[in-house]
């Protein structure tokens, strides 16, 4: 997941990877199995997570919106503590991003239903939101909000 999320696949590793190779895609967060967070692209930039996509009369949802991919398949169940490490991480995003209302979380079988299945059966939205509704934001997580140029600019700005 690191070299798609990358861009760093090998398309000779796999004959699968030769399909997806070309594909675009990021997001800014993904939650392993077992809990492990791991940031890919910074909040204030924009990740290739949605692709064609609509929500609330609104396309281009890479525009506007958060990407947080959980470790799973159609198949298996997630994890107890993958709910609770995506409710931390929610509470943590809210706190920066207000406009993140528990009503806006949504996932990409609601803003692309005719291409994305995800996170499909095996996640249990009241399980969550019970979760979520307990949960508190973290304070250790080391996340990165700002995109390296508009930091750059901010710093350029200070500095003139």
């Amino acid at each position: 997941m690191d070299d798609l999320f990358l861009g760093r696949l090998d398309p000779n590793a796999h004959p699968f990877y030769q399909e997806i190779a070309t594909l675009r895609v990021s997001a800014h967060f993904l939650i392993r199995r077992q809990g492990a967070l791991t940031q890919y692209v910074p909040t204030d930039c924009r990740a290739w997570h949605a692709g064609v996509s609509r929500w609330q009369k609104r396309t281009h949802c890479n525009d506007f919106s958060l990407g947080i991919e959980l470790e799973g398949d159609e198949k298996t169940p997630f994890e107890t503590v993958q709910y609770y490490q995506l409710a931390r991480l929610i509470r943590t995003l809210q706190r920066r991003y207000p406009a993140i209302t528990d009503q806006r979380i949504v996932s990409h079988q609601q803003i692309a239903p005719q291409r994305k299945w995800d996170p499909g059966p095996g996640f249990d939205w009241h399980v969550f939101y019970a979760i979520l509704a307990q949960a508190s934001p973290c304070n250790q997580w080391p996340l990165v909000w700002q995109c390296p140029t508009r930091q750059r600019e901010k710093e350029e700005t200070k500095q003139s």
